[in-house]
Parts: structure tokens; C-alpha cells; sequence
């Protein structure tokens, strides 16, 4: 087993969670943007779209967006992408995970705390929650286990062009009940600039 095979609500019960949702990001106000960013991410976007695959839409949209939130980050935080992250495999917390973003910019090996996670999804957003919700429970004991845990871990589940947002305090997961969009995309690298200043 490994995070792919948790399923949404169900992984509520086999990891011990409870899920509620809530406002979460209403308020984060957005960045500015500029006007190159949202020329190549309107050409990362249309290939993303045209090929329409989950590794399309995470190459394409995901991850371009992920590396303009670390340079307006000032490269403050590590993003690591497709690593293997074994935590718990007995719990079935193991395998490999789109993208963490850790408090420490240093990159080449994965250190505490992770403080957030990213699913890409080709279909819609709630088939990744599951998934999102598995790695987000490994961060955390991750932390634990490395004596340096967080306040809190975030995810996000996103087709790229659609994103859903969630926050993690101990056994508590809490779906932002809003759902953001890639025409707004400075309001969400304004979350997740958020979610790094309060992880």
C-alpha cells in the first residue's frame, strides 16, 4: 500500500483523522503578478490543457507556478518533487510524492519540517484528497520523528488549473471550502506564501 491507495472519506477512519471544512484562505490577499510569469504560464497552461495528462499539467502548470512562489519566496524554502518518502510503511505512509515544500532551503536531501504538499491530478481536484491527506499525516509524524515538527502542514490537491487547499493540526484536517482557480493565480501564491509564513 502506499499513498495513492488512500481514498477519500475512508482515510479518515484507517489513519485515526478527522475532516472537517471550513474558510480557510478567504482573506489571503494576492501578489502581484507580473506580466512575463503570466505569459509563459498562459503557454504552460495551453500545452498542459492540449496534452491533458496528469505529468502534462504538473510539468507545465504546477511546477512553473511552485518555482514563481520560491523565487518571490527568495528561495527561502526547498521544493522537492517525485521523491521517495517512506515514513510509515506499515501504515501504508510510503511511496513517492509530487511535491514537498520544506522550511529549509536546503536542497539535495529532504530535511524537517516539510510543511507542505502538492497532488497533481489530471481529473478534478477531490480524487487527489485521499492521497493529499495520506502524505500530509506522513509530514507530520516525518517532523515528529526528526525532533523538528511543525505548528501545522498544508496541501493542496490541483489539476493545475483548479486547486483545493487543506490544512493539517495534529489529527485534525481541515478542507478550505473554496476552490481557486489559475486565472487567479496570484491569490494562490498568495496562499501558499501564506502557508509558509504559518506552517
Amino acid at each position: 500500500m502506499s499513498y495513492r491507495d488512500f481514498t477519500f472519506p475512508e482515510i479518515e477512519k484507517r489513519l485515526g483523522l478527522s475532516i472537517t471544512a471550513a474558510t480557510l484562505f478567504a482573506d489571503v490577499p494576492a501578489v502581484a503578478i507580473s506580466a512575463e510569469f503570466l505569459s509563459r504560464l498562459e503557454e504552460g497552461v495551453n500545452l498542459g490543457l492540449g496534452i491533458d495528462t496528469e505529468k502534462a499539467r504538473s510539468e507545465f502548470i504546477l511546477a512553473p507556478i511552485l518555482l514563481e512562489f520560491r523565487r518571490l519566496d527568495r528561495n527561502r524554502h526547498a521544493i522537492f518533487s517525485g521523491i521517495e518518502f517512506n515514513v510509515d510503511p506499515a501504515a501504508g505512509l510510503n511511496g513517492y510524492c509530487d511535491f514537498l515544500i520544506t522550511r529549509s532551503p536546503r536542497l539535495y536531501i529532504l530535511t524537517a519540517p516539510v510543511i507542505a504538499v502538492a497532488e497533481a491530478k489530471n481529473d478534478n481536484v477531490k480524487s487527489g484528497l485521499g492521497q493529499c491527506i495520506a502524505t500530509m499525516r506522513a509530514a507530520w509524524l516525518f517532523n515528529v520523528q526528526e525532533g523538528i515538527p511543525a505548528h501545522q502542514i498544508y496541501g493542496a490537491t490541483t489539476t493545475g488549473t483548479n486547486w483545493k487547499f487543506l490544512r493539517l493540526q495534529d489529527t485534525q484536517v481541515v478542507l478550505d471550502s473554496g476552490e481557486y482557480y489559475v486565472r487567479d493565480v496570484g491569490q494562490i501564491l498568495g496562499i501558499l506564501q501564506h502557508m509558509v509564513e504559518t506552517a
